[in-house]
């Protein structure tokens, strides 16, 4: 299931943040996404990679630098399953309201 590994990588605090950079700017190298992180390259590198394998990140080879930039279409389909969770809940909300106002109603009889 896609939207497991996706939210799975978005669990990491390093890669939550690395996403975050990102969406401020459409793409990053790997050595610009490494600073202020506390990782060495290599270890930004492994944070990255696991995004790559979410299909969050999309990495394209520039000469010597690899451009990061995030995949729209993968945040799009975890997007859709946030909607589609919250569009059940607000339905079972709705149906529980319904029915404790038929519970709350005053009873005619006789």
């Amino acid at each position: 299931m896609t939207e497991a590994r996706v939210f799975k990588a978005l669990g990491d605090p390093l890669c939550l943040t690395i996403v975050q950079r990102l969406s401020s700017n459409s793409h990053h190298t790997i050595g610009a996404l490494s600073q202020h992180l506390g990782l060495t390259r290599q270890g930004a590198r492994r944070q990255i990679q696991v995004l790559a394998d979410a299909d969050i990140l999309q990495l394209t080879p520039v000469g010597r630098e690899v451009r990061v930039s995030l995949d729209i279409a993968t945040l799009d389909t975890a997007r859709a399953f946030i909607t589609k969770l919250e569009q059940q809940w607000d339905q079972r909300l709705r149906a529980l309201k319904a029915l404790t106002d038929t519970a709350d109603a005053p009873r005619s009889g006789g």
